[in-house]
């Protein structure tokens, strides 16, 4: 290989990485369902939350305030042991976890996301299990992604803000630009007849509430003892207050390009994150249990089987643990997989079928070992390594399901074909070709 082509290679890599956020169907699947399962488990309980992480749990506020003031950890929940103060960071856990699902803001609700799993997650940390430290992981890791680039409510804004500025210029008459007071007014007006989207308002508001709570919370020291999470707020907040600044008075200037690419760095970096992440729990997972006598003999599943807490099917949990072979099968298939599939990134085909072969497994231990939000975050965390082609596929029956649902049928007026598909371009630019993601 020539320096000239190694370098051309290196190039393009670094713009492809700098001018654009890889993996937007991927991260959006990872929005949805690590809020999709949090939702669900703050949904589930709510009859119980007084005992689980308010007032009348048994790891009392004082306790916890002992031991957060050993670990250094973040809750808001330590602001205040009023049950109106309980009351209040519960439902912003629970709204902001619908929000993200949605897509909306989402820029600021994955950062409210964030405060509300790490406040209820660390005022009872020994509620938690492996699902919930996953969670805590990606709830950080969400806030650096550009995760509503797809299937979200922000794209729909952004691409009905593409489609009002295609149609102003496509309206705008041909003769506005000469001199003369009779083309300017006819520029004028056909400009206001095809400006049908405001500025927005909400996010400019959203960002100044949730500054003076950064402030209040700054100065009261209510942000933990560690140093990187208040300069993570503080950089997100000050980060996004210059975006809205730059995209209002310079929007294609050198800075707005800088801010894009800063951005698409750290979205991409936090993608690699995320995939080593996911990589580093299977392969701890499964040189732990090749170290373990049961997983070497083959008997490991047969003993949850026959656990009562484990086995919300009894009947069918001791049909399968009845079955020395089927035991044996999924204990060794089990260590195979985990030890197996961070070797097998780069072989697209072999990196798809273990992917199904682990979705399916976690399938199983949701209906088996009845832990449904555990196995709802794996698969969520799985999604980052789906390929593109699929997300794309299975996005388009789902909207085809949803307008046959509702009865409605997919329109494009004169005009807006070009403008959506302007729009719709640089999203779908990084899912092109085969990388780990797709």
């Amino acid at each position: 290989m020539s320096t000239f082509s190694l370098d051309r290679r290196l190039a393009h890599a670094i713009q492809r990485v700098t001018s654009t956020a890889l993996g937007p169907y991927q991260s959006a699947v990872i929005r949805i369902g690590f809020s999709a399962t949090y939702l669900l488990f703050l949904l589930r309980e709510i009859p119980n939350r007084h005992e689980m992480y308010g007032p009348d749990a048994p790891w009392r506020w004082d306790m916890a305030q002992q031991l957060i003031s050993g670990n250094q950890a973040f809750t808001a929940l330590m602001w205040s042991d009023s049950t109106l103060w309980f009351e209040v960071v519960y439902a912003v856990a629970l709204l902001s976890a619908a929000l993200l699902i949605v897509g909306w803001h989402t820029r600021a609700v994955s950062v409210l996301f964030m405060v509300g799993v790490l406040s209820l997650q660390n005022r009872s940390i020994f509620m938690g299990d492996g699902g919930d430290n996953v969670i805590h992981l990606m709830a950080i890791y969400l806030v650096l992604t550009r995760c509503g680039q797809v299937w979200s409510l922000d794209a729909r804004r952004a691409a009905r803000t593409a489609r009002a500025a295609g149609l102003a210029v496509l309206a705008r008459p041909a003769g506005a630009e000469a001199p003369g007071q009779e083309g300017a007014a006819a520029g004028s007006e056909a400009d206001d007849s095809v400006r049908p989207v405001r500025r927005d308002v909400i996010g400019p508001a959203l960002w100044g509430a949730l500054g003076l709570v950064l402030i209040a919370a700054t100065l009261t020291d209510g942000l933990g003892g560690t140093w990187w999470f208040p300069a993570l707020l503080w950089i997100l907040w000050a980060g996004q207050g210059l975006w809205w600044i730059v995209n209002w008075r310079a929007p294609h200037s050198e800075v707005r390009t800088l801010l894009d690419v800063v951005a698409n760095l750290a979205h991409n970096a936090t993608l690699v994150v995320i995939m080593a992440e996911v990589c580093v729990i299977y392969a701890t997972a499964g040189w732990y249990k090749v170290q373990g006598s049961r997983w070497q003999d083959g008997t490991a599943l047969y003993y949850p089987l026959k656990l009562d807490y484990f086995a919300p099917w009894p009947a069918l949990s001791d049909i399968l643990a009845s079955s020395g072979v089927i035991v044996m099968l999924v204990s060794y298939g089990t260590v195979i997989v985990q030890v197996a599939f961070p070797f097998t990134l780069f072989n697209r085909k072999v990196k798809n079928v273990l992917l199904a072969v682990m979705i399916c497994e976690h399938v199983g231990i949701a209906l088996l070992l009845g832990l449904p939000f555990f196995s709802m975050a794996m698969i969520a965390a799985d999604a980052v390594f789906l390929p593109t082609v699929f997300l794309v596929w299975l996005g388009d029956r789902l909207a085809l399901g949803r307008r046959l649902l509702f009865g409605r049928e997919a329109r494009v007026l004169p005009g807006q074909r070009r403008s959506v598909e302007v729009e719709e371009a640089p999203q779908r630019s990084g899912g092109e070709g085969h990388t780990l993601v797709g």
